[in-house]
């Protein structure tokens, strides 16, 4: 399994653009093949960093999503709420508790 992280700085007016865009594509992302999940995080510190967190059956997996029709939509509507590149890290689950 890979668990992806993606960091988001957001422009601080965008910050509620954002997680409505977050709220509308989320089941989308979900439905998308050997996805297990994504959660929405924010920053306790920073209101206006936010985090993705989604857990893939595989890095093909991952992969085709970042390949996808969706993503192509999403992605452009996303990127331009940033106020910093994001930060990325991918990691394989060793040990699942």
């Amino acid at each position: 399994m890979i668990v992806r992280i993606v960091r988001l700085t957001l422009l601080r007016h965008q910050v509620a653009e954002f997680d409505a865009l977050f709220a509308k594509h989320r089941e989308q992302i979900q439905a998308q093949q050997g996805c297990l999940g994504v959660e929405l995080l924010t920053d306790s510190k920073r209101p206006f960093v936010r985090a993705t967190l989604s857990r893939w059956d595989s890095e093909a997996d991952l992969n085709a999503y970042r390949s996808s029709a969706l993503f192509g939509v999403i992605w452009p509507a996303t990127k331009v709420l940033f106020s910093a590149p994001p930060q990325v890290w991918s990691y394989e689950v060793v040990e699942a508790g």
